[in-house]
């Protein structure tokens, strides 16, 4: 299990409605390719490397969960 199926939760909870799925894959390729980045030797900017990185992986992690409920979320009347 990669960083980003995990991050998404990609098999723990398994959906019917096809598009829950995708949103999952999708963002789970991104938090993935976000981890490799390489992050420079030099510890002035290294750590600052590390800290965009994160960011951007909890970004992508956020909209998931919103585009997720979106599309699970029940219609009103």
């Amino acid at each position: 299990m990669t960083k980003g199926e995990y991050r998404v939760g990609l098999y723990v909870s398994s959906s019917d409605i096809d598009i829950v799925d995708e949103i999952k894959r999708q963002t789970a390729h991104l938090i993935d390719l976000i981890d490799s980045i390489e992050e420079p030797k030099d510890v002035k900017w290294g750590g600052e490397i590390v800290r965009l990185k994160a960011q951007a992986q909890r970004e992508f992690e956020g909209a998931a969960m919103w585009a997720v409920k979106s599309a699970t979320k029940p219609r009103m009347e």
